[in-house]
């Protein structure tokens, strides 16, 4: 025997009335995408989104293919939000020294200079951008960070001008010439510890579902349900009826609806 509750109300009445527990997750303002393209041979792919939430932003980098190894260690890459430029990847003609190699310095007037460190943990301004210790590992890995959005980061995405550039090359792949330079950045490192592996500018996509929103039973997806109807948790069904009202019935184990 189905026990029926009515509920007078409007048809706008929000699910918020019935007294649903939790309030829903907010959405970000804006969301930024980007499919990181090749530099210097590279055989890596990766994917960056990065959401904007007032003066915060949620960045998630995921990368693959990478050099794996540099002195039988995990290759530590650095990763950065450049800004400032032209907002774009550099072409083989950005090698102007001939070594066949795209410096980050040759890549600059293209992408720009650091804005934000992609870092894996702590500092997330350019002063960390060359930190080793807070470099992704390996060839592949994910990078999840949530930091506050500074004025140079939140200007270049606004501009479109905004370039996630992943670094460092397996020496092995490059010219001799490439083999033997040093970076342009730490002089201390060879030119492959520093020059771009991955390349992409982010634009404005799709914006993204509320993360982690709160627990209230409501399902996502109307699938084969009445326009009129939406199922809520407990083998309950929030349906519309004639005059504007609504009805939350329990729901039959043999029910369809």
């Amino acid at each position: 025997m189905n026990k029926t509750l009515r509920f007078l109300a409007v048809p706008t009445l929000a699910l918020g009335a019935l007294a649903l527990s939790g309030a829903p997750a907010m959405a970000a303002d804006e969301s930024y995408q980007s499919t990181l393209g090749q530099i210097n041979g590279s055989s890596a792919s990766g994917t960056v989104t990065v959401d904007v939430t007032g003066n915060q932003a949620h960045a998630v980098l995921k990368v693959s293919g990478l050099a794996p190894t540099f002195m039988d260690a995990p290759y530590p890459h650095v990763q950065h939000i450049h800004g400032g430029a032209k907002g774009e990847c550099p072409s083989p003609t950005a090698d102007k020294d001939g070594d066949k190699v795209i410096s980050t310095t040759e890549g600059a007037p293209f992408y720009g200079g650091i804005v934000t460190t992609l870092s894996t943990s702590g500092d997330t301004s350019a002063a960390a951008g060359l930190d080793l210790k807070v470099a992704g590992q390996g060839a592949s890995y994910t990078i999840d960070r949530t930091f506050d959005l500074n004025a140079e980061t939140k200007a270049a995405l606004e501009a479109g001008t905004a370039v996630v550039v992943v670094h460092g090359l397996d020496p092995a792949t490059l010219s001799a010439a490439g083999q033997a330079a040093k970076s342009d950045l730490a002089p201390t490192l060879p030119l492959a510890a520093t020059s771009p592996a991955l390349c992409g500018t982010l634009t404005v996509g799709q914006m993204s579902m509320p993360v982690g929103g709160a627990d209230t039973g409501v399902a996502q997806s109307t699938t084969g349900m009445d326009a009129g109807t939406l199922a809520l948790g407990g083998g309950l069904v929030l349906a519309a009826v004639a005059g504007g009202a609504y009805v939350v019935r329990r729901r039959n184990a043999g029910s369809a609806a």
